[in-house]
């Protein structure tokens, strides 16, 4: 008897060598995850690359959920049917009945996973273009068909489906370490911890605000754009870090034009004992090459000699353009949208110095006491898991439901 299925199409796994059931390993757990909560059980079985799902669980629920999951390259709502050609060929016409095709041609796609089947892929594809012509009078067109109808020969069932659905491709969170992303309210790092995760990063986040100079709501966009990036990697922390007394001591110590640099040079430092304390190995940011003046190639060098670990720019060569759109694609970009408070714009000079190298930093940030600042910073981070909305010990951090609430209207502000 036919039934709903979803086939999920394994991606850069398969390219894998000797670590390949690492990856493929990797990808079922944050499968099982992403499914978690449905109302009802989802059968999960792989075979030779492909995933299937099956269940009561309408599919469109299903697919809601596993087009965010990265390492599946592509995603087709099907039907699966007994292994008899003639079962194959009535599914094939229910298919193209339930959808409308007017006058438009078709073509019928076969492939045999399981050589054992008895009819070739080329013969299986003919009896079913055959009977889907007899039928419904639809013309054959192998070139550039209107429909196509992907007939797949499993070792236990036979699976059609006339959709390609792309998916996040990439490899599964996780299979290349942790990392700590610098989220701003803007479009950029949002986009780049997106890339990161399509990398196999698992990532947590660090946002800092200006206060006490500058209000929460930078804190609020953060916590949302957090959220709507879990659902593609579920369980991340967000660190929200007070910067702004620390940047009225560098502009105190004399910044100047320095100021912006100088202010990145600590978010680094910070975020990198962060990586230290949670155990990861890389920072992840939004910077684009000359995007604005802070990411000219020296200043970006000057901030890269005080992480203590490798900063990873996923977005270098991208432009405004590119990433705009990019943060439509994946849910970010009525968030970021929103107007908020940038601690970036907080005691910034007039003009920023483009041209900057370490030494100049040396004696501005002594005055400061760097590490004790960082030390500080940390101890006054606020910690929330967005989705959860617990703290580090599975309590919520003071303040948390003032966040929360106020991300609401953020996610209201960003639907309207």
């Amino acid at each position: 008897m036919a039934h709903s299925c979803v086939l999920l199409k394994h991606g850069e796994v398969v390219l894998k060598g000797r670590n390949r059931g690492r990856f493929e390993e990797l990808l079922q757990r944050n499968l099982r995850t992403a499914l978690d909560g449905l109302d009802g059980p989802v059968r999960i079985r792989t075979s030779r690359s492909v995933t299937v799902l099956t269940g009561p669980v309408p599919v469109e629920r299903m697919l809601e959920r596993v087009r965010r999951v990265p390492g599946f390259s592509v995603i087709q709502p099907a039907v699966a049917v007994a292994k008899d050609p003639e079962a194959v060929a009535d599914a094939a016409v229910g298919l193209l009945r339930d959808r409308p095709v007017g006058a438009g041609s078709f073509a019928v796609r076969a492939r045999r996973r399981d050589k054992d089947f008895p009819m070739r892929s080329g013969e299986l594809a003919a009896l079913v273009g055959a009977r889907v012509q007899r039928e419904l009078g639809l013309p054959v067109d192998l070139t550039s068909p209107s429909v196509e109808i992907a007939v797949e020969v499993d070792r236990n069932e036979v699976y059609l489906s006339v959709e390609r659905l792309p998916g996040q491709g990439g490899l599964p969170v996780g299979a290349s370490g942790r990392a700590v992303v610098l989220l701003s309210g803007g479009y950029d790092s949002p986009v780049a911890a997106h890339r990161a995760m399509r990398r196999g990063l698992r990532c947590d986040f660090v946002h800092f605000t200006g206060a006490p100079y500058t209000g929460p709501s930078s804190a609020y966009k953060a916590y949302a754009l957090v959220r709507e990036l879990t659902r593609y990697q579920p369980d991340a922390r967000l660190h929200i870090v007070p910067l702004g007394t620390a940047q009225r001591s560098l502009a105190t110590a004399g910044a100047g034009r320095l100021q912006v640099v100088a202010q990145r040079r600590l978010m680094v430092r910070v975020a990198g004992e962060l990586a230290r304390r949670t155990g990861a190995r890389a920072l992840v940011t939004g910077d684009s090459l000359g995007q604005v003046a802070s990411q000219t190639l020296s200043n970006l060098a000057t901030v890269d000699q005080a992480s203590p670990l490798p900063v990873l720019r996923p977005l270098l060569g991208w432009d405004k353009t590119e990433i705009m759109e990019e943060a439509e694609r994946i849910g970010t970009a009525g968030i970021s949208r929103l107007p908020d408070e940038d601690c970036c714009r907080l005691l910034a000079p007039p003009r920023v110095a483009t041209g900057t190298t370490p030494g100049q930093f040396i004696r501005l940030e002594n005055r400061l006491d760097v590490e004790r600042t960082v030390g500080e910073l940390l101890d006054r981070a606020q910690v929330m898991r967005p989705g959860r909305d617990e703290g580090e010990d599975g309590r919520e951090n003071a303040g948390a439901e003032d966040v929360r609430a106020g991300a609401e209207d953020v996610r209201a502000g960003a639907v309207a």
